[in-house]
């Protein structure tokens, strides 16, 4: 699709997104934080179309202002969306559908961190529904435009560290896992974000001709960590501290998932999971790792969304 010359500290997304004339392209959570952030600057490279999902039309039309004065002529579409709700899901898939007959790049990035107990609209706990199953439903939507398009489509889904932490408890899917009592909030997160990069995994293996590749960005100070207080705070403060020196800052916090974008096909490994910026990750858990696993997660979510397909 694209071409960068290396991976590394040393990506500048101004100099290393090549052009991309021609290329419609799908943000979700693109109002707020990283998606905002993806949103502006592949809008730098003159795709032809964005769409973008969100709840918050005031704040989309201020991406649109930014973008339109950067003196882009891609043309914005905002996409309201509601991710507890896959109706709310499926209609904006379905908006892309009507308009479009190729997508070449899906960029899965909506998601939420550390929530307290609580459900979907549909009945899942909130951040496995939000975080993964909407994706899933949107993948599914709009996997005929991806084969349709005509060379290298992307799926680009962002995971995080947080997957180690958990198994998924298919059992308790549709409950708000309150059991979790200690750090109950980022346990449920980690459930999520393991389906998630079980989602590239299978993905990458069931559509090879779609380049789908997992990526974290590290650890960003993004709304969803300026949300937390306390020690829940306290602990993330920490955990960024230990781990990469403290959080990266908020202008590079989407450089990882624009790597993904701006590398050659071939310089990428399908299914693997990418750490900031360019690195091939060695992160794993024995769920992560689990083949097993991956299909029947992929087979339990088929059944799930069967209705709305």
């Amino acid at each position: 699709m694209l071409s960068c010359s290396g991976s590394g500290s040393g990506f500048d997304p101004l100099r290393d997104i090549p052009d991309l004339s021609g290329k419609v392209i799908l943000v979700t959570g693109g109002t707020a934080g990283l998606g905002q952030q993806s949103v502006v600057h592949l809008a730098r490279h003159n795709p032809s179309h964005i769409y973008f999902t969100g709840r918050n039309a005031k704040q989309a039309e201020h991406v649109i202002q930014e973008v339109t004065a950067s003196g882009s002529r891609t043309t914005l579409r905002f996409l309201g969306c509601d991710f507890t709700s896959l109706a709310s899901v499926r209609a904006a898939a379905d908006a892309v559908v009507a308009e479009q007959d190729r997508l070449d790049l899906l960029m899965a990035n909506a998601g939420v961190m550390d929530l307290p107990p609580s459900l979907t609209k549909d009945g899942y706990e909130l951040q496995f529904g939000i975080n993964y199953m909407s994706h899933a439903l949107l993948v599914r939507r709009l996997l005929p435009l991806l084969e349709r398009c005509p060379a290298d489509p992307r799926v680009v889904v962002l995971t995080s560290a947080a997957f180690r932490a958990v198994p998924i408890a298919f059992d308790d899917l549709k409950t708000s896992q309150d059991s979790f009592r200690a750090m109950g909030g980022i346990m449920r997160y980690g459930q999520s974000k393991l389906a998630d990069l079980l989602l590239a995994k299978e993905l990458a293996r069931r559509y090879p001709a779609i380049t789908t590749v997992a990526v974290t960005p590290g650890m960003v100070h993004t709304d969803l960590v300026g949300k937390q207080t306390g020690t829940r705070y306290a602990f993330t403060w920490l955990s960024a501290y230990l781990t990469q020196g403290g959080f990266i800052k908020t202008g590079r916090g989407a450089y990882s998932q624009l790597w993904c974008v701006a590398t050659p096909k071939e310089k990428l490994v399908p299914g693997a999971l990418y750490e900031p910026v360019g690195i091939l990750s060695k992160m794993s858990s024995k769920h992560s790792k689990d083949e097993k696993l991956s299909t029947k997660l992929w087979e339990w979510t088929d059944a799930e969304l069967k209705k709305w397909e």
